[in-house]
């Protein structure tokens, strides 16, 4: 199909799946129901103290919870929605998404030969699929050579257009010229455009930093390391940005009450960014002891993002062997940050595979050594924390955002239950019920 023909195709795709679910009414914000709503389940899930409520009931009023217990109050008129013996928790937090990116097609040719208008519409369309999936929030992580497109993503699902996530977003990566993720494999006398936007010292780091600000970013991402190479058992990856630089894009970005986040998979680099006092590090392959010292001491979370590593692994061809190795060697060294003690959060790094099936990403940490209560905890409060949302989402308490999904089981007994969401609720919204689309 022609790329105008698919846009077009992806437009009344987008539109159909989207007719009549964006609306709000009522002072509940749901359509089709007004006045408070009261969501009854066999039991509720208490993130931070791993307490399980039996059975559990939230009151919701507007777009926040009002009441959470065992039985909450029933004014006259309230809705009750009876999800029988389904556990509710907060919806699903992913730190790292690339709406952006699809399966289906090599990477750096998805941002060559697709514009921006289709890419912009395959994005609204992965964001649904990810709300649908439970999560009710997510960061961004660069849209790969798509600009500032996610601001106009976001800012669509704010305004009640599109179903999607909670979304922070950062626009572009910065990168340095020749670094992860320039073009670095074409013909160079066709001067193809980097899918990140370079700079290559503290001043223009700052200047990117700005102009991203301007263009409607929420964060920062910044590629700290690669090309990877994994050379006699061990990961090898060249940093990009000294300690001093990244903590220039620390200091800028915190001016504006902005963070920074960073693709870093080894040393040095994870050890630079972690003096620099970066918000997460994703990948985080390997760390050294004093990395993860630092870590645990400034609270900055790894952000493993297994599921992506797990994709890539098991892709048919001669790259499969070298990810699988790289794989393996990320599984042991997780083992070490895990025994270590550092923080951790939820990051799938979803785009390479279907957008919606992310939700494996909390299994994978546990198969790889973390408890499940640990897991969750990670998701949902290290994840507010990085969408900048501590004490408005993560946790079903009163005066939080009504961000509620509803799985089969407990998912401290099978964490695989967060695989099979059945109910979600975003902002007081029922955007999803059992047996229903």
């Amino acid at each position: 199909m022609k790329p105008l023909a698919l846009a077009v195709s992806l437009f009344w795709c987008v539109a159909a799946a989207n007719s009549g679910k964006a609306a709000t009414t009522g002072t509940s914000g749901t359509s089709g129901i007004t006045g408070p709503i009261i969501l009854h389940a066999a039991h509720l899930l208490e993130i931070d103290s791993g307490r399980t409520l039996s059975p559990g009931e939230v009151l919701i009023d507007g777009e926040t919870i009002t009441a959470v217990g065992t039985s909450v109050p029933h004014p006259a008129g309230a809705t009750v929605i009876d999800l029988g013996t389904s556990t509710l928790l907060p919806g699903l937090i992913d730190v790292h998404v690339h709406l952006f990116l699809h399966p289906g097609a090599a990477e750096d040719l998805q941002t060559v030969e697709e514009s921006v208008p289709q890419r912009t519409l395959s994005a609204i369309l992965a964001a649904r699929a990810d709300v649908l999936a439970g999560f009710t929030a997510e960061r961004d992580m660069g849209t790969e050579g798509a600009g500032s497109a996610d601001t106009a993503v976001r800012n669509a699902i704010d305004q009640g257009l599109f179903l999607g996530p909670r979304l922070r977003i950062s626009g572009n990566a910065i990168d340095i010229l020749g670094g992860h993720e320039d073009a670095n494999r074409f013909n160079p006398e066709q001067h193809v455009l980097s899918n990140a936007d370079r700079a290559n010292d503290s001043n223009e780091i700052v200047a990117t930093i700005r102009e991203q600000r301007k263009q409607g970013a929420d964060f920062v991402k910044i590629y700290e390391t690669g090309k990877d190479a994994f050379r006699d058992g061990t990961l090898s990856t060249p940093y990009q940005y000294t300690a001093a630089q990244l903590a220039a894009a620390v200091v800028e970005a915190a001016r504006v009450g902005s963070t920074v986040a960073v693709h870093a998979q080894g040393e040095p680099g994870t050890g630079y960014a972690a003096q620099a006092g970066v918000a997460s590090i994703d990948h985080a392959t390997q760390l050294s002891d004093a990395t993860m010292k630092i870590m645990k001491e400034k609270n900055i979370p790894a952000v493993p993002t297994f599921t992506v590593f797990e994709h890539f692994a098991a892709e048919p061809g001669a790259k499969a062997a070298r990810e699988r190795q790289i794989l393996d060697y990320k599984i042991a060294e997780f083992k070490k940050q895990v025994a270590a003690g550092i923080p951790f959060a939820v990051g799938s790094d979803v785009g390479p595979f279907p957008h919606g099936t992310q939700a494996k990403e909390l299994e994978l940490m546990v198969k790889y050594g973390m408890k499940p209560l640990a897991v969750l905890q990670a998701d949902l409060l290290n994840g507010a924390r990085l969408m900048g949302m501590s004490g408005q989402i993560g946790e079903l308490k009163p005066g939080y955002y009504a961000d509620i999904v509803a799985v089969p089981a407990s998912p401290v007994d099978d964490i695989t239950a967060v695989e099979r969401v059945s109910f979600v609720m975003k902002g007081g919204v029922v955007i999803k019920r059992p047996g229903a689309e």
